[in-house]
């Protein structure tokens, strides 16, 4: 789908998330991706060509009808899908929120670092929330499907010299990405940055796979499974030795 200058392609809209972000938001799942991540639970977000067209104005109204709800801490939060595919429209979106004094946010896997996300990052996006997929290449493209890690540590870098809040995500597969090495690997390689608020630990789950059956994709983490209470708590730990602040959503 091609959008104007005045609209987004969108997959969905959630009225009230409290797992995208600080407080209580409005999220808008944006349509299209670049990666096809193995555990993906959206996958139908994916295609670039679905999504149904929105109108900016209509999603900043819908904004505003919802200030009361977002209190001191909620605001928009902007998820796919990838946002940063339409980076450029998001700053009409982002730039009309900041003028209604609503909290914008970003959860994105950092692999577009062009001038509009610029722009974007530096003077419209209150918060980033940064996908991290995979310390090692190989596991990288094991899980995306494409190549060069290194994407997402640039767009970070980016963030973090900016002196702007960013958050980490990342999703805790057994044996794949949950092992004591790569925990140990992703606290090291961060542990001197400043303005990382938190990171959230994603457990791993199949809620997605009826969904890739519906497209007729092949789930390829058939045989993963999901994190015991013990494994959970004990990456937190490892973790908490280099953030300050471990969630497990």
């Amino acid at each position: 789908m091609k959008t104007t200058n005045h609209t987004l392609n969108v997959h969905s809209i959630e009225s009230f998330g409290t797992h995208d972000g600080p407080g209580i938001r409005m999220v808008v799942f944006l349509q299209g991706c670049k990666l096809k991540c193995l555990y993906c639970h959206n996958p139908d977000t994916i295609d670039t060509q679905g999504g149904s067209e929105y109108e900016i104005e209509d999603l900043v109204q819908r904004a505003i009808r919802m200030k009361s709800y977002f209190g001191k801490n909620g605001g928009v939060t902007v998820s796919g899908g990838e946002p940063m595919l339409q980076a450029k429209n998001l700053i009409t979106f982002f730039k009309r929120l900041k003028e209604e004094g609503i909290h914008t946010n970003i959860d994105t896997n950092g692999r577009i670092l062009n001038h509009p996300v610029k722009e974007l990052l530096d003077n419209y996006a209150d918060l980033v929330m940064l996908d991290i997929k995979h310390m090692t290449e190989e596991g990288y493209q094991k899980i995306t499907g494409v190549k060069n890690k290194e994407t997402t540590f640039q767009f970070a870098k980016y963030r973090e010299t900016s002196g702007k809040k960013m958050w980490l995500r990342y999703v805790l597969i057994p044996e794949i990405t949950n092992t004591p090495e790569l925990l140990h690997a992703l606290g090291n390689y961060f542990k001197n940055y400043k303005h990382i608020e938190q990171i959230e630990l994603q457990p791993y789950h199949k809620l997605g796979i009826h969904k890739w059956e519906a497209l007729g994709w092949e789930y390829e983490l058939k045989n993963a499974r999901e994190n015991t209470e013990e494994e959970l708590q004990q990456a937190a730990h490892i973790l908490s030795n280099y953030f300050q602040k471990v969630k497990i959503n």
